[in-house]
């Protein structure tokens, strides 16, 4: 069965840098395209980045934009993001997402998340 587990997350200083993975298993990794979304406490699901089956194409959320940095391993099964210039925030999960095409569209299965905290 599809599964994704997130990991890296942890508490980090604004400033700081942090990197999260999410480990891909029970479909073929290399031909969907992949998403992160990140949920703060008592607020709704943020659309974070966007990258496309092959790895050449990405998209990311203004608020990220040019600090956070979407990729993927095609041959590890894995994505990343790795969060630069992290600004103060409360606790937040985030979530990996699959998507049901090679570019876009909804996603189909979620990992079950992992909290990041920037605060000093």
């Amino acid at each position: 069965q599809v599964q994704l587990v997130e990991s890296g997350g942890g508490l980090v200083q604004p400033g700081g840098s942090l990197r999260l993975s999410c480990a891909a298993s029970g479909f073929t990794f290399s031909s969907y395209a992949m998403s992160w979304v990140r949920q703060a406490p008592g607020k709704g699901l943020e659309w974070v980045s966007d990258i496309n089956s092959g790895g050449g194409s990405t998209d990311y959320a203004d608020s990220v934009k040019g600090r956070f940095t979407i990729s993927r391993d095609n041959a590890k099964n894995t994505l990343y993001l790795q969060m630069n210039s992290q600004k103060p925030a409360g606790p937040a999960v985030y979530y990996c997402a699959k998507c049901r095409r090679k570019w876009g569209g909804e996603y189909d299965y979620w990992g079950q998340g992992t909290q990041v905290t920037v605060s000093s």
